[in-house]
């Protein structure tokens, strides 16, 4: 700016990213100071498991076209009337198995929370406080709505946001995409929005991947004939609509496979939850841990490569269901391995998958 009296130009002494306010009325609104939004979402999870709680969340979930694309004319009044005056009981009742008493929520929200936290604070190391880092979910809450408008109330400019999926799927990282651009639609001021893509092949969560099966595999007194690699499901007509989900999760195992140095027929790639009657991505891991055990393997392991983190499908329906599959049908010894949830190796896989896409938005400190 130019002095006054001498008419030379002048440094500003306003501070770097805070708002200049020497040239606005006085009665502006308030300018927070520019940052950059780093905003991690995942799935969702049901406040309670009490049968509203569940029905609220379930209903929500079963609404969204990119999970069930069937016609709402048909599908709405078969999930309203059937679907949603029964699932929620047996629902919650599987969530009270997992459910976190201590905190009165789900292992979901737990350690999205503790990832949060530890990105949270590595941000803060590397970008100081050009950044903030905060977590939604897709269905139920903290919903992605009132964290983007908490965003652009903090002053955050632009916004990296970030789907917990390692590999996509349109009922997975699309569906978080949608409701992420519908946020930023009911905003007047809009940010810069970047979207994480999928990170499947990433060395760095191949690498975490890995360590955690090394570390399971140490701590066993007999290593597992098998190790089988369980990603969630999608129905097989996706796949033949171009959903590149099925191709990403075959090369994360191939992935996996080589780094651990193991043979074809140490690892086997399956699918679970599958819903409704149509054919879904095979083979099924329910059907297939018992045609393992049938085929003498007594003693599997199985991962779960596509959860950045444990939740139902991982801890009641592989823990459990899937388990007593396998024992049923002559199986001896079931482990499974845990997500990677906020381990070590994995933290530093999303940060380093993040330092990736705020370039050219943040520069680290000290660079």
């Amino acid at each position: 700016m130019l002095d006054q009296d001498t008419g030379m130009a002048t440094m500003s002494t306003t501070p770097i990213g805070q708002a200049d306010r020497s040239h606005m009325p006085s009665d502006h609104p308030r300018i927070p100071a520019p940052k950059t939004g780093i905003l991690l979402a995942n799935l969702g999870t049901p406040d309670a498991t009490d049968y509203w709680s569940m029905r609220r969340y379930l209903g929500e979930f079963l609404s969204d076209r990119r999970v069930i694309d069937y016609s709402p004319w048909l599908w709405q009044p078969l999930l309203q009337l059937v679907i949603l005056s029964k699932r929620p009981k047996s629902s919650g009742e599987a969530y009270r198995s997992i459910w976190n008493n201590e905190a009165n929520e789900s292992p979901l929200m737990t350690i999205t929370k503790d990832q949060t936290a530890k990105i949270k604070a590595e941000m803060a190391a590397q970008y100081g406080d050009q950044v903030v880092v905060d977590f939604c979910m897709r269905y139920g809450n903290p919903s992605t709505e009132s964290k983007v408008k908490a965003m652009v109330e903090q002053g955050c400019r632009q916004i990296l946001f970030f789907p917990l999926y390692p590999q996509y799927a349109g009922a997975t990282s699309a569906t978080a995409n949608d409701q992420f651009f519908r946020a930023l639609m009911k905003e007047t001021y809009q940010p810069v929005a970047r979207v994480v893509p999928p990170y499947f092949e990433n060395p760095a969560y191949i690498e975490a991947l890995a360590q955690s099966v090394e570390r399971a595999y140490g701590q066993l007194d007999q290593k597992p004939d098998i190790l089988v690699a369980s990603y969630h499901g999608l129905p097989k007509r996706y796949l033949m609509q171009g959903d590149p989900y099925h191709c990403q999760c075959q090369k994360t195992s191939r992935l996996l496979k080589e780094r651990l140095g193991w043979s074809d027929d140490q690892l086997t790639t399956t699918f679970q939850s599958r819903f409704g009657p149509e054919e879904w991505l095979q083979p099924y891991t329910v059907e297939e841990v018992a045609r393992l055990a049938e085929a003498g393997k007594k003693n599997i392991a199985v991962i779960a490569p596509a959860f950045s983190a444990d939740c139902i499908e991982t801890l009641e329906e592989i823990n459990e269901e899937i388990k007593d599959s396998f024992i049923e049908a002559g199986g001896e010894s079931f482990t499974y391995i845990p997500c990677l949830n906020d381990d070590e190796a994995h933290i530093a896989a999303l940060c380093d998958v993040i330092h990736s896409n705020l370039q050219g938005w943040a520069a680290k400190q000290g660079a």
